[in-house]
């Protein structure tokens, strides 16, 4: 993994309490995706370093019983053979709490805790990437635009400062071997709808241009979004969920 950000942002609905929860991600190599971002109606988390397939069904398992955030990263990380634990990096928030964890092995790597958000990178050219996605996002948190959009936003922010040392990127001025890369975003809500939004959940598995082509992608599924909607006079019609 290389860089991801992790968000809570609660709001009101009739005056009832409700989440959104989101990360977004990119990384140097293809398919972060469908590794790095865990997310549920109980928190969103981001992994990096040496990754389990399987922590992140812990993770969520531990969040759905009511467990903490940091005590589930703590037990996660406790249970894990000391050379791993030390090349592993977890971080992101759940109901009420949020936690940042990095090994002391993972290679080039920051962390941020912004109690609401969390941000997170190996391989990190800089530390000011981790600054650009934070101010970002932060700049923009709980507005109006659909969270998936503001995270991919706060996401692009780090392409100016590079994301990743193994990355061949000119305008960063890296020029590592690497050059096909990913990311991907997800986003849920507790709030019910009644027609799937599929602007929240999107991947580029690979390619040489990740965030932008997510960028491509997220606009091109909230049209497809729209216009199912006014193409249908019942959204929740299974056909078009």
């Amino acid at each position: 993994m290389t860089v991801s950000l992790c968000v809570r942002e609660p709001y009101q609905v009739d005056g009832d309490r409700r989440f959104r929860f989101g990360v977004a991600a990119a990384a140097a190599v293809p398919g972060i995706g469908a590794l790095a971002p865990v997310v549920s109606a109980d928190g969103a988390a981001a992994m990096g370093g040496h990754i389990d397939d399987s922590l992140g069904d812990r993770l969520t398992r531990y969040l759905a019983d009511g467990v903490a955030i940091d005590d589930a990263v703590e037990v996660l990380l406790g249970a894990a053979d000391v050379s791993v634990r030390r090349g592993r990096q977890l971080h992101g928030v759940g109901r009420s709490s949020s936690v940042t964890a990095t090994g002391r092995d993972c290679v080039a790597a920051a962390d941020r805790d912004g109690d609401h958000y969390t941000v997170a990178g190996t391989h990190l050219p800089s530390e000011t990437a981790l600054d650009a996605i934070a101010d970002r996002y932060t700049g923009a948190a709980f507005g109006e635009e659909p969270l998936a959009e503001r995270l991919i936003d706060a996401l692009s922010a780090a392409t100016d400062s590079g994301i990743d040392t193994r990355r061949a990127d000119g305008d960063a001025d890296n020029d590592g071997p690497l050059t096909v890369g990913s990311a991907a975003v997800r986003v849920v809500t507790t709030e019910s709808t009644d027609d799937r939004r599929f602007y929240n959940d999107l991947r580029v598995d690979a390619s040489e241009s990740p965030i932008a082509d997510l960028e491509t992608t997220y606009n091109a599924a909230l049209l497809g979004y729209e216009q199912t909607v006014d193409a249908y006079a019942e959204p929740d019609d299974p056909d078009v969920l």
